[in-house]
């Protein structure tokens, strides 16, 4: 085998041929630094050939088996390189797995922790919502703005002459110096068709209240309404009530833990009355009322009996009025 040398020494001379030594000028010119030109192999490729012979032989590689050697140490080096940078991959990969496994549960844990956080937030609104004592303004009627006054109406006429005074209180743009008119009303208990029926009843029939400041306008507009007939009070000046009335009449709000009183009952029928028995023993016996007892719901009627009259204790819904 020829080696790099050898194809150093033949040459050809320059004298002898110019295309050749413009050739091995061109060799001269492109070889690279620290590579001697003179044992650069030129051949007939241009000197690419030449060029990778005069580096593998500044490296002291003569041997083709050597360049193979060194070429085979190359290729490992850059497969391990190869292998180290997968496996490096890889191992990154794991970490990030392992570290993403640890942070989901933390973040579960903190997010548990987070609710539970938002309950006892909530619990504690609310706990201070129910605490929280809601002002639903003064307990007696009687400290509300202006006194209340009675008015005198044809009875019957309470909630048509009240709709009259709240237009009219509207309509004259009356509505800072008269506050409200109530109808005084109560739920009772009569006995209709033999069964006790709850009925709301006006506790003063023919009467109307009125919360409003006392002045000539307000006055005038209260006086002259359809179906008023006048104040109550003495003299031609309108007296207020006290407010021991406002509050028998109209009451005061009390705790919501006491309960609502119980309707009170109002029979059709008085004491000295004739009514008729409809139900038990004594049915279709006419008799007269001597005591009413509202609490027990219980009435003594005196029923003749082999024409003497003889007292019997009955309900409520034993008698009718004859």
């Amino acid at each position: 085998m020829t080696s790099i040398e050898d194809q150093a020494t033949s040459a050809p001379d320059p004298d002898e041929d110019p295309v050749v030594t413009d050739e091995a000028a061109e060799a001269v010119e492109v070889t690279p630094a620290g590579i001697d030109p003179e044992s650069a192999d030129v051949g007939d490729d241009g000197g690419a050939a030449g060029l990778l012979a005069a580096a593998f032989a500044s490296a002291g590689l003569t041997s083709p088996d050597k360049i193979d050697e060194v070429l085979t140490q190359e290729e490992e080096a850059a497969e391990s390189e190869a292998e180290a940078d997968v496996a490096e991959a890889e191992a990154e990969a794991d970490v990030a797995e392992a570290e993403a496994g640890v942070a989901e549960p933390e973040a579960e844990a903190v997010e548990v922790e987070v609710e539970a956080e938002e309950e006892e937030e909530e619990k504690e609104e609310e706990e201070e919502e129910e605490e929280a004592p809601v002002d639903t303004g003064p307990a007696s009627p009687y400290d509300l703005p202006g006194d209340w006054y009675v008015i005198h109406s044809y009875s019957g006429y309470e909630n048509k002459v009240k709709a009259n005074l709240e237009t009219r209180i509207h309509s004259m743009h009356m509505e800072g110096e008269i506050f409200d008119v109530v109808i005084p009303m109560e739920d009772v208990v009569e006995i209709k068709g033999g069964r006790k029926v709850t009925v709301p009843k006006k506790v003063f029939p023919g009467y109307i209240l009125v919360r409003m400041y006392l002045s000539d306008d307000s006055w005038f507009a209260v006086r002259n309404t359809p179906g008023v007939t006048g104040f109550v009070g003495s003299g031609t000046k309108p007296v207020p009530l006290s407010r021991r009335e406002v509050e028998r009449i109209l009451g005061v709000k009390k705790e919501e833990t006491v309960g609502k009183a119980a309707p009170r009952f109002q029979p059709a029928w008085g004491v000295g009355e004739t009514v008729r028995v409809v139900d038990g023993p004594f049915a279709d016996f006419n008799g007269v009322i001597e005591e009413i007892n509202l609490d027990q719901s219980k009435v003594r009627v005196l029923v003749n009996i082999f024409g003497r009259e003889t007292p019997v204790e009955l309900n409520f819904e034993q008698i009718v009025k004859l």
